[in-house]
């Protein structure tokens, strides 16, 4: 520790945390979330739903894996090992970094990729202090880290959206060459995983990847997915008023995380922002009138409002830590929607039932 800079985690709720520099020494700021996971740090520092917030990993020990290669599919273009082209969010802080990574695929360590990637990061840093902090503050937590002899800055109040990290033109995926007539999805890009991209292309589908504010209802397509990214919903105009137009169509769509709450408000749901965000890779959620529950993955700042569903619609996942609204589907058209992950599993393959589902309907 003796040869790395002084760095303090500083919040807006007034608490401050001391630690020490990881990756670059520029000072940043954003609203703090966390995740609970005990891998999967590469992906998350891609996932563009983490963009321009500074990522807490409660997980004592960080970096003990090291950092894949970043190739990519020749056919797609796509990331191998990442989730998107770069790093998403503006900070990250850790309680322990491993200095010697073992792991057959890594090709650096994490705080060379940080470096090269322009992130800078805290250690040595309570974490599960700071969770707790984000988990109380009932609202979004702003925080900064400071690095030592640094000029000292506010929080900043930016927010991001699906313009920030979405596709800029229409992208297409296959997943072969002549192998007979396939179902075409259109993607809605609103800040897509390169996982979800890779598991619809793995179901069999064509994949026609369009920018969050693209009008696709006169394309020729079987279905639609609406994807992840960050953002306020009620922002998202633009999206609404399109998914509203393809629901007309009747074709099933399914939709997660931020694109879940697209798909919601162009039922016509309200949203509202949790008091306390699913932060975590462990929420549980039940589907509604069954006994089975889900152990899922979100990041996710705003829910449905229960009572604002429409009658022919109806709630098809409760979280079972608050009761929040994790899931609408439409009674009797192919539309379905949930906050979490179709694409992780932390058990088992349990998380892929509901888009195993939408692919059938297809």
């Amino acid at each position: 520790m003796e040869n790395r800079t002084k760095a303090t985690l500083c919040l807006d709720n007034g608490q401050s945390f001391e630690g020490y520099a990881l990756g670059c020494t520029d000072t940043v700021s954003g609203e703090m979330v966390f995740s609970t996971a005990m891998t999967g740090y590469p992906e998350q520092l891609t996932d563009p739903t983490y963009h321009g917030q500074i990522l807490c990993l409660t997980y004592p020990l960080i970096g003990n894996y090291g950092m894949p290669s970043e190739d990519t599919c020749k056919k797609s273009g796509l990331m191998k090992n990442y989730e998107s082209e770069k790093v998403q969010p503006s900070g990250l802080v850790i309680f322990d970094y491993c200095e010697d990574y073992s792991n057959w695929e890594a090709v650096k360590s994490l705080e060379q990729w940080m470096k090269e990637q322009g992130l800078t990061g805290i250690m040595g840093v309570d974490t599960r202090e700071v969770a707790k902090s984000i988990r109380d503050a009932k609202g979004p937590l702003r925080g900064r880290i400071q690095i030592e002899g640094a000029e000292a800055s506010g929080f900043s109040k930016e927010v991001f959206g699906p313009a920030d990290v979405a596709c800029k033109e229409v992208v297409s995926y296959s997943p072969c060459n002549g192998c007979g007539p396939r179902k075409k999805v259109v993607l809605v890009d609103c800040g897509v995983k390169h996982s979800v991209i890779r598991s619809i292309v793995k179901s069999g589908c064509d994949v026609i990847r369009v920018p969050y504010n693209y009008d696709f209802t006169s394309m020729e397509y079987d279905g639609v997915f609406v994807s992840n990214g960050p953002g306020d919903p009620t922002l998202c105009y633009e999206t609404v008023a399109i998914l509203k137009k393809a629901m007309e169509q009747g074709k099933p769509m399914f939709g997660y995380n931020l694109g879940f709450l697209l798909m919601a408000r162009a039922a016509g749901c309200e949203t509202k922002r949790l008091d306390r965000a699913h932060r975590s890779a462990n929420q549980p959620v039940r589907e509604n009138g069954t006994n089975r529950a889900y152990i899922t993955s979100q990041n996710a700042g705003y829910t449905v409002v229960e009572a604002s569903v429409p009658a022919d619609w109806e709630v098809y996942f409760t979280n079972l830590n608050d009761g929040a609204v994790d899931g609408i589907r439409h009674k009797t058209l192919p539309f379905m929607g949930m906050q979490f992950d179709p694409a992780v599993c932390v058990r088992l393959n349990d998380d892929m039932t509901p888009f195993k589902e939408f692919i059938q309907k297809l």
